[in-house]
C-alpha cells in the first residue's frame, strides 16, 4: 500500500471529538439542550449566528447553550442555596486546616448566640399535658372534643 493512502485510511479512522463526543452526538445535544432554552435566548442564537452546522459552529453552539443553562441553574437557587454555592466556592481556595478553624470559630459563635437568648428569654415554666388520666372535671361530652390534664412542673 502507498504511504499516502496509508495515511488518509488511519486519518478516517481517527474521528475528531469534543468532550467525547462525535460530531453527530454534539449535534443532538445542542439540539436538546437548545429546546430547554427560554424563546429570547433562542433568538438571540439565532441573531448572532450560532449554527449546529460545522464543527467550529457546533462546538461555539453547545459552549454557549452551556453557558444559558448554567446561569438559569444560578437564577433558580434560593437564597440559602446561593449562600452554600459560594461557601462551597470558597472552600477550594481554604486550606484544610483554615476550614476547621472557621468551622470551630462558627460553632463557638453560635453557641455564645444561644446562651444569650436564653439569659434573655428564660424558660420558666415547663408544661407537660398527660393524655393518659382523665380529669375529675366533668365535661359534656361532645363529638370529636379530646379530654386531657395539663401538669405545670
Amino acid at each position: 500500500m502507498d504511504s499516502g493512502i496509508r495515511k488518509n485510511l488511519m486519518k478516517k479512522k481517527q474521528s475528531k471529538t469534543f468532550r467525547g463526543m462525535n460530531y453527530r452526538r454534539v449535534q443532538k445535544n445542542n439540539s436538546r439542550n437548545r429546546n430547554k432554552l427560554k424563546q429570547e435566548e433562542k433568538k438571540w442564537l439565532k441573531s448572532n449566528g450560532y449554527k449546529n452546522v460545522g464543527w467550529k459552529n457546533v462546538i461555539s453552539l453547545y459552549q454557549k447553550i452551556e453557558e444559558f443553562l448554567d446561569k438559569a441553574k444560578i437564577e433558580d437557587l434560593t437564597l440559602e442555596e446561593l449562600f452554600l454555592e459560594a461557601d462551597r466556592i470558597g472552600n477550594k481556595y481554604l486550606t484544610s486546616q483554615e476550614i476547621q478553624d472557621f468551622n470551630r470559630k462558627l460553632s463557638q459563635e453560635v453557641n455564645e448566640i444561644a446562651e444569650e437568648i436564653d439569659k434573655q428569654f428564660p424558660e420558666t415554666e415547663i408544661e407537660i399535658i398527660d393524655f393518659s388520666k382523665q380529669t375529675n372535671q366533668k365535661y359534656r361530652k361532645k363529638a370529636n372534643r379530646k379530654i386531657y390534664t395539663k401538669v405545670k412542673l
